[in-house]
């Protein structure tokens, strides 16, 4: 079977011509062809808290089920859910809830949980409960750990008392540590990173604001080589001109998320980040007091949004695609390439999602 696309982006570069697919599985790239669009890897997003209606924080395994074909129909085949900070045996419901949505399978494959609590900065809580947010522990960590799902990546704040116990705890689990919802100053961010954290959730948002003589978590990961940069490019969260300040600096070492609350898909209104409600209006998330409270974009839009900065289409497509999956340490996902799973992604002319294959078979009602 040919996809019939203009060009494809395999392996990080663009190769112009035909995709050739075959029992489910690529077969050859850059073929003869006159074909429109592109075909990037199927989509990883490593911040989902909800999609199509579905808020994580308080799903049943089977509206976990839904809510993955609702992000493969938007590009999104590989996932983290996000779980948010909360007492601390609804947290473990929650991890035990995607545990078994892991045994059911989706089109949109759960890589592991992603714990963006509860070991935050109470004046960087952002649309966290800060009554929910603890000091970090060993015994906590135990807990969470032992929910019945695998946990991926733990976002935490280094300046926390004893949370360089919990980070050693996590680096000897390969897990990965992410500094974010942080009022690290950069001598705190240096130590972190060096302790094995090897990424930034959300830069920009929810920490110690950069500046010139005080660069905090930001400059810091701009600035260093060995960090991964996490970016929501929503058109919400960071503005144009510093998305793409953001790219130049730590160009390679990008990886967009979506932040995505269960509004994705479901349009303007009142929605829910656990017990929090959620109010979104053109485009924007937020609490009732006005803070962001994640996205109502898809990480499509933010592919889309960095090739209209001018980012080349197979460094934007990589940005969502290799780059997530690598810092997961999962490079089986988020591939194109001759004998890989035809798990793939086509844009139209617009960069927008047009069609969604897996395993070369076309997702209805994809785009």
């Amino acid at each position: 079977m040919r996809l019939g696309v203009a060009a494809a982006v395999v392996e990080g570069t663009l190769v112009r011509g035909d995709v050739e697919v075959e029992d489910g599985v690529v077969t050859g790239v850059g073929l003869p062809g006159h074909g429109r669009g592109v075909a990037i890897p199927g989509l990883v997003d490593l911040q989902v808290n909800g999609y199509g209606g579905v808020d994580v924080q308080r799903a049943e395994p089977g509206e976990l089920v839904a809510m993955g074909q609702a992000l493969a129909r938007d590009g999104v085949l590989w996932y983290q859910p996000t779980v948010v900070s909360a007492p601390l045996e609804g947290m473990v419901d929650v991890l035990s809830s995607i545990g078994q949505a892991l045994d059911r399978g989706t089109p949109a494959r759960i890589l592991g949980a992603h714990l963006e609590g509860p070991f935050l900065s109470p004046g960087h809580a952002g649309a966290h409960p800060s009554e929910h947010l603890i000091r970090p522990g060993l015994d906590t960590l135990a807990a969470l750990l032992l929910a019945g799902c695998r946990v991926t990546t733990v976002t935490l704040a280094p300046e926390l008392d004893d949370a360089d116990e919990v980070l050693d705890a996590l680096v000897v689990r390969g897990i990965l540590v992410s500094v974010g919802h942080t009022d690290a100053t950069a001598s705190v961010a240096h130590a972190a990173f060096d302790g094995g954290a090897r990424a930034v959730t959300h830069l920009f948002n929810a920490m110690r604001p950069f500046h010139h003589r005080d660069p905090g978590v930001a400059g810091v990961a701009l600035a260093r080589d060995d960090v991964t940069v996490m970016l929501i490019a929503d058109g919400v969260h960071v503005a144009p001109d510093a998305v793409l300040a953001a790219w130049r600096a730590a160009r390679g070492r990008v990886v967009l998320v979506s932040d995505a609350v269960a509004a994705v898909g479901a349009g303007d209104g009142v929605t829910t980040l656990g017990e929090r409600e959620v109010f979104v209006a053109d485009g924007a998330a937020r609490l009732a007091d006005g803070t962001l409270a994640g996205s109502a974009r898809p990480l499509s839009w933010g592919l889309r949004m960095l090739v209209e900065l001018g980012v080349p289409v197979a460094e934007a497509a990589d940005a969502v695609t290799r780059a997530p999956a690598r810092l997961v340490g999962r490079p089986d996902a988020g591939l194109l390439c001759a004998g890989a799973p035809a798990d793939l992604v086509v844009l139209d002319d617009a960069f927008a999602v047009d069609r969604v294959y897996v395993a070369g078979r076309e997702l209805s009602g994809a785009g």
